[in-house]
């Protein structure tokens, strides 16, 4: 992977609140407590996520019944 297309899929935290459909209040919280997407810290004042961990996230939460609690049969 090229560092250009690495970079060019980097989001702040609002437009990955957007893509997620959440505020960006609650991405601070999980950076904060964990259980979020991956992110990147860019600098001390600079959070930046990939694309692609935000799909990851959303994928490992796939369910099929409120009873799968996401754990292999």
């Amino acid at each position: 992977m090229s560092s250009t297309s690495t970079t060019s899929s980097l989001l702040t935290t609002n437009a990955a609140a957007r893509m997620l459909g959440y505020s960006p209040r609650a991405l601070e919280n999980w950076r904060y407590r964990g259980g979020g997407p991956r992110f990147v810290r860019v600098s001390a004042r600079s959070v930046r996520y990939r694309s692609a961990d935000l799909e990851t996230w959303i994928e490992e939460r796939l369910r099929v019944s409120t009873s799968d609690d996401g754990r292999p049969e």
